[in-house]
Parts: C-alpha cells; structure tokens; sequence
C-alpha cells in the first residue's frame, strides 16, 4: 500500500491522491499512524454512495475525517436504516428517502444542497465504553422510542417488530400524497409519521414497504427477469456519451452499446437531488461498463417502485382518517 510506504515523501503521495490537509485530518500524521497500525488491512468497508451504487471505503479515523463512529459503527453490524435529509434547500420535489444495509457518504449522496441523516434500525452495545450505566448491556435494540411500542400495542392489541414498524414507516415515506401534502414541512424539519390506529391497515402499508425495501436493496426476486436489456455490436464498452432517445427507450453509452427497455419515466425517476438512472452513468462516463446486469437491475428496481407508489397512494388517505395521537 502506497499511503503507508513512508520512503515515499509525503509530496508525492499528495499529488498522486489529490490529497489536501483538512482541520482534522494531516497527511503527515495519518500515514505515521497508518505505518505502526498491524491491522491496517482490517479497514475496508462497504458503502452506500449513491442510491444503488455500493462502493468500498477505508474507514478508520486515520483516513476519514470526520467519521462519525458513534453512529456509523451500528451500521458495521448486522443492520438496516433509512436515509433521509431534514433541511433541503433545493427547489425540486422531496424524495430524499432510501434504504441502506451499510453507512453512507454523508455530504452529497442526495444531492449538494444538504447533508444526509442516516437512521439505523438497531443500536448496538459499545463494548469499548461500557460504565455503570450500560455495563449490563449485550443485545442490539431497536432505535425506535418506547413510546411507539406502547401506543401501537394499545391499537393493535400486538407488539409490532421493529422491522414492521421500518417497513410501514417507509411505505408512508414513498407515498406521493404523503410527499406532496407535507412538501414545505420536510423540507425544513424530520419527517413526521403518521401512524394509522388501523392494524389491517399498518400491516398492509408495511407489506408494500417491505416490497420497496427488497427492491432498493436489490434483493427482491422481481428484479430476477430485468425489463431492461444491454444491446449493441461490437466490444467497445466504454461509456463515451449518455444519450437518452426516449422514443426508441435506448440510453445509447456510445455508438454501438444501449439499454433497451427504459421507459422515459424510469430515466427521469428522481431519488433525492439525482436521476437516479442517468447519475449512474454519469459517474461513470469515461470508463469501461463493467455491471451492466447490475444496471438493468436498477432499472427494474425502479420501474417496480413506480408501481409500488401507486399501490401506496391508494391506501394512504385511509391513513389520515384515523391516526393514533402519540402526544396531547
């Protein structure tokens, strides 16, 4: 690993980066610290950074300014969140929402205008900073206030999981009413969540969000038979250009190479301050296509949320007719 090969200077090592010191972090004492660390190798890490583009970070304090390990080491467990933004100064419609199985880049992963909120289901114990407060505790819990269990069960006559609870949470959150009545609210605070006293009707809204939650996962067995397809002659797959030619529903990557299959509502489909289809390539302009079937996936995940929105949306204003009154 070149970073911590310390007969190299600390000059070269900046230019061929494009690394610059920031007020947490120096390049001299990160790579002194990452030279005696035995475990340097044990650091790699997986995350979210855009929606469906998961990339790898070396998350250690010696290389991430900035971190946030008291929240992002939930997200090294076995666990899932919801990624949000609270204040959103864009002028477009809110959809800053997504699930995520890993930590996320926090600044731009929806967009440029505000700084994401991850969620994690699960708090894990800190076995690091135990004290006579916490020494007792060895189970993950829920992130959710005791106060929800509480009012739920005394409408549902049941214990709701904590998954339950994510799944219906997010359905409400990718409802296009639920969007579109309270556009200037969210986009100036968290999220508010109403919850129905209904349990057919929570157990229904949270059976779709669960279907979107596969889906954005890419783990829904719908996206097993793609609606999109690579087209093309030849074996050049560098993506050189994204042309979208919505009367033929191609995305042309160069003069041979295409998706075939993307309606135009699919390509301008937006997930916070990004078209979801279109950043992709973007991103990628200039390199080799290497996850087309992972990209047709994409496609699919997105095609099957637009359809899932509509389900939504005919169950939520049921929602609104008789919600449960968390405080008075």
């Amino acid at each position: 690993m070149q970073f911590k090969n310390l007969s190299l200077t600390d000059e070269i090592i900046k230019e061929a980066f494009n690394l610059k010191d920031t007020r947490g972090w120096k390049l001299p004492l990160a790579r002194r610290k990452l030279s005696e660390d035995k475990n340097w190798d044990t650091y790699y890490q997986k995350i979210l950074y855009r929606p469906f583009d998961i990339r790898h970070i070396y998350y250690t304090e010696n290389m991430v300014d900035w971190g946030r390990p008291e929240i992002m080491r939930h997200m090294l467990e076995e666990n899932i969140s919801i990624c949000f933004m609270r204040q959103y100064s864009g002028s477009m419609a809110y959809s800053h929402y997504i699930v995520s199985e890993h930590m996320v880049d926090n600044r731009t992963f929806f967009s440029s205008k505000g700084i994401i909120l991850q969620a994690p289901l699960y708090i894990y114990p800190n076995e690091q900073n135990k004290n006579l407060f916490n020494h007792s505790k060895t189970e993950k819990e829920p992130n959710i206030e005791q106060l929800v269990f509480k009012k739920l069960e005394e409408n549902y006559k049941r214990i709701p999981t904590p998954e339950e609870i994510l799944y219906y949470i997010y359905g409400i959150f990718y409802s296009n009413i639920y969007r579109e009545t309270y556009a200037e609210f969210l986009k100036i605070d968290f999220p508010r969540v109403p919850f129905t006293a209904n349990d057919n009707l929570f157990s229904e809204m949270g059976k779709l969000g669960k279907k979107l939650t596969d889906l954005h996962l890419l783990k829904s067995p719908l996206l097993d038979i793609p609606i999109a397809r690579y087209q093309g002659e030849g074996d050049n797959d560098r993506i050189e250009k994204i042309d979208c030619q919505e009367s033929e529903q191609r995305i042309y990557i160069n003069n041979e190479k295409y998706f075939e299959g993307i309606s135009p509502e699919v390509w301008n489909y937006y997930i916070g301050g990004y078209q979801v289809l279109q950043k992709y390539l973007k991103d990628r302009k200039g390199r080799i296509l290497e996850d087309a079937p992972h990209y047709c996936r994409i496609v699919t995940a997105i095609q099957k949320t637009i359809e899932t929105q509509k389900q939504i949306d005919i169950l939520y204003p049921e929602i609104e007719k008789n919600m449960i009154t968390f405080y008075k």
